[in-house]
């Protein structure tokens, strides 16, 4: 398996964007990661 390019805390502000309602494609814009990635 591929080692992780971003760090939890990353990871763990990613998603709290997410839950606070930033919609995915501003968020994935922001991180340089897909779509896709976010939702895996």
């Amino acid at each position: 398996m591929k080692a992780s390019k971003s760090t939890d805390a990353q990871k763990a502000f990613i998603l709290k964007q997410g839950e606070e309602g930033t919609p995915v494609g501003q968020i994935c814009r922001k991180a340089g990661i897909s779509q896709a990635t976010y939702f895996n």
